[in-house]
């Protein structure tokens, strides 16, 4: 059955939107008019799907507001649209052939409609990633102090930690404030760090970057964290499978998390000597708890009960 597929390609100042199979094109300015005249001629049409392709937080206005006027709206990933146009051949890029490949693809993918995370949840977000992006600056400030011979700039390297470890403090103050003032949050918080190997910064994560955890099967959260593995295979021969794709936040966290759960969760760290033991490379058996601890952790959510060895 056809559908009435919508893509919008997002820039700063305007939102170039394009329909599928009609190929009709228009553009809207990025502003409150402009997504009422948007929301008011899509309601028109009654779309099957409206995709937007995330841009760095341009998107976020925009999808909020379709999603509050009950469009069905889906937030796609950058790399699969440029793998989908180099697919079908469309090699030129301007905004409004960029919604026309987005509408495309959604209308020959024809991705799921996930509820859009609400104000709070994006907030957590922000603040987390704010607090990732002091640590990296803190990591980054320890390495030039091992380098440098200068007591002036040695000094000047000590102030700013000083500086960006009270902001991380006071980061992880105001986290600590969102999470445990909100009873949803304060049982997802306990019931995650039930497991061992998750603790308070990975459970937060998973809070803010992956509120569909609990809610999809296993195999639909694994994409979701981009730890599904894509298998490579053409006749006799196969390749190595690979993951990628997702919510690279949530991997770098599941996979942190997969470390410390290695020494310290006696199911996955005999499930990773088991993977080793049977010649398994280190760094796949790693990916594997990972995935393993992602499955237990939606499992957990699911039937909201805490880890319990069996």
């Amino acid at each position: 059955m056809d559908i009435i597929a919508v893509g919008i390609d997002v820039s700063k100042d305007r939102l170039d939107v394009a329909f599928r199979p009609s190929g009709e094109t228009f553009a809207v300015e990025r502003n409150a008019s402009g997504l009422d005249r948007l929301i008011e001629r899509l309601r028109q049409l009654s779309p099957s799907i409206v995709a937007l392709e995330a841009t760095g937080g341009f998107e976020t206005i925009a999808a909020a507001a379709l999603a509050a006027a009950g469009l069905p709206v889906v937030i796609v990933n950058p790399a699969q649209i440029r793998a989908f146009a180099k697919a079908v051949g469309q090699h030129a890029k301007t905004d409004p052939i960029d919604a026309g490949v987005i509408a495309h693809f959604a209308e020959a993918t024809r991705p799921e409609p996930r509820p859009l995370a609400d104000e709070a949840t994006r907030l957590l977000g922000d603040l987390i990633a704010r607090r990732r992006q002091i640590v990296e600056m803190m990591a980054a400030e320890g390495q030039r102090e091992r380098r440098v011979t200068n007591k002036r700039l040695k000094k000047s390297i000590v102030r700013l930690r000083k500086v960006l470890e009270k902001e991380l403090a006071e980061l992880d103050g105001e986290i600590d404030d969102s999470v445990r003032g909100s009873p949803a949050w304060r049982e997802k918080e306990d019931l995650l760090a039930s497991v061992p190997g998750i603790g308070p910064i990975i459970a937060r994560t998973l809070i803010a970057e992956l509120p569909e955890l609990g809610t999809l099967s296993r195999k639909q959260i694994a994409a979701l964290a981009g730890l599904a593995p894509f298998t490579r295979q053409s006749g006799q021969w196969r390749g190595r499978s690979f993951i990628g794709g997702g919510r690279s936040v949530v991997r770098t966290a599941l996979f942190m998390g997969a470390l410390v759960a290695m020494r310290h969760n006696p199911v996955l760290k005999d499930f990773f000597n088991r993977l080793r033991a049977a010649g398994k490379p280190k760094m796949v058996a790693i990916i594997a708890v990972a995935r393993k601890l992602l499955t237990i952790l939606n499992a957990i959510l699911r039937e909201r009960r805490p880890w319990q060895i069996a």
